[in-house]
C-alpha cells in the first residue's frame, strides 16, 4: 500500500476545502446517495465528493467492478463480509465502472476487479483481481493501521442502525464567487468555475481556498474528455513533444501518480533548449502549488528543477 500523503485529486471528484460537507448533486431523476447511512453503498461520478469527505472520518474501500466481470462477482461478497465484520471501522463504496467512466478513468482502472482505499481524501492502492479471503483480511488490517497513523479512526453505524443525529451548527454560506464555482463544478462546467475562482482571487489575492480551487479545477478542465490512450501514444512517439508530455503529466497527477508526472516533466525540461522550457516550468510550478509546497515530492522536484535552472 502507498502512504496517502498526496494532495492530488481524482478526476471527477473535486476535493476542495471550501466545498467540504456539501453534497454533490445527483443527475436529474436520480436520487442522491447518502454514503454516511450504510456500510456498503454505490459510489457514482455524481456523489463521489461525499465519498471523499467521508474518508476523512473512516477509511473507505472502493471496489471497482462491472456486471460482466466474473472475478468481480467472486470478490465482492468477500469484501462485503469483511467490511461487515469490522463493524463500522471501514466502509465499502462499490463503483460500476461501466456506469461511472469518470471514476474508472480517475482510478486508472485498466483491469477489474480493482480495490483502492481512500484515507483523508487520498487514494491508497490495495490490490487488483480476485484475491483469497485471508489476503483481504490482512490487507484490511494494514489499512486500519495506516488510517490510524493519519488520524482517520471514526466508526460508522452498522447496517440497520440509524445514523447519529446531526446536531452540528449549519455551515455559513459560501461567498458568492465560491458558490458560483461550486455550482459550476457540480454541472461539470470547469471553465465557468475557473472564471469564478479567478474573479475571487482578483478581489482577494490572499484567498487560499480560491487559489487551491483554481489549481484543481484547471487540472480537471485540462483532462476533461482526454483520450488517455491517444495522448500517451503521442507522448511515447515523440518524447520532446511538449504538448503531449504536459497532457500525460496532467493525467498522471489527476490519477494520483504525482512522482511520475514530476519525473516526466523534469526529464523533458532537461532535454529542451532554453527558449522551449517556459511552458514546462510554468506547468511544474502550477502542479507544485496543487500538491502543496510542504509535500516531500514537491521539495525533491523543486530541488531538481533548481539544479537544472542553475
Amino acid at each position: 500500500m502507498t502512504d496517502p500523503t498526496s494532495g492530488a485529486v481524482l478526476r471527477g471528484a473535486v476535493d476542495l476545502s471550501s466545498l467540504r460537507n456539501r453534497p454533490a448533486a445527483a443527475p436529474e431523476g436520480e436520487q442522491a446517495q447518502a454514503p454516511a447511512s450504510s456500510l456498503i453503498f454505490d459510489a457514482t461520478d455524481a456523489n463521489f465528493g461525499q465519498v471523499l469527505e467521508l474518508s476523512r472520518t473512516v477509511p473507505v474501500v472502493v471496489d471497482l467492478w462491472a456486471e460482466w466481470c466474473g472475478p468481480c462477482k467472486q470478490l465482492s461478497p468477500v469484501l462485503e463480509q469483511v467490511v461487515r465484520e469490522l463493524a463500522g471501522r471501514v466502509v465499502l463504496a462499490k463503483v460500476d465502472v461501466d456506469a461511472n467512466p469518470q471514476l474508472a478513468q480517475g482510478f486508472r482502472a485498466q483491469s477489474i476487479p480493482m480495490v483502492v482505499a481512500l484515507i483523508a481524501g487520498q487514494p491508497v492502492p490495495l490490490f487488483t483481481g480476485a484475491v483469497p479471503e485471508q489476503q483481504v483480511r490482512e490487507v484490511f488490517a494494514q489499512l486500519l493501521q495506516l488510517a490510524a497513523q493519519h488520524g482517520v479512526t471514526g466508526t460508522m453505524p452498522t447496517d440497520g442502525e440509524d445514523a447519529p443525529a446531526d446536531d452540528a451548527v449549519d455551515e455559513p454560506a459560501l461567498p458568492p464567487l465560491h458558490q458560483e464555482a461550486f455550482d459550476a463544478i457540480e454541472a461539470g462546467d470547469y471553465a465557468r468555475a475557473i472564471t469564478a475562482y479567478e474573479a475571487a482571487l482578483a478581489e482577494n489575492p490572499r484567498d487560499d481556498d480560491a487559489r487551491a480551487g483554481l489549481g484543481q479545477v484547471r487540472l480537471l478542465h485540462r483532462v476533461q474528455g482526454t483520450d488517455s490512450v491517444e495522448v500517451r501514444a503521442a507522448a511515447a512517439a515523440d518524447p520532446l513533444d511538449v504538448s503531449a508530455q504536459l497532457a500525460v503529466a496532467d493525467l498522471d497527477v489527476a490519477g494520483g501518480h504525482v512522482e511520475d508526472a514530476f519525473g516526466r516533466l523534469l526529464d523533458l525540461f532537461a532535454q529542451l533548449p532554453a527558449d522551449e522550457r517556459i511552458a514546462v516550468r510554468e506547468r511544474l510550478l502550477e502542479l507544485f502549488g496543487l500538491i502543496g509546497d510542504a509535500d516531500a515530492r514537491v521539495l525533491q522536484a523543486r530541488s531538481r528543477l533548481a539544479s537544472l535552472l542553475f
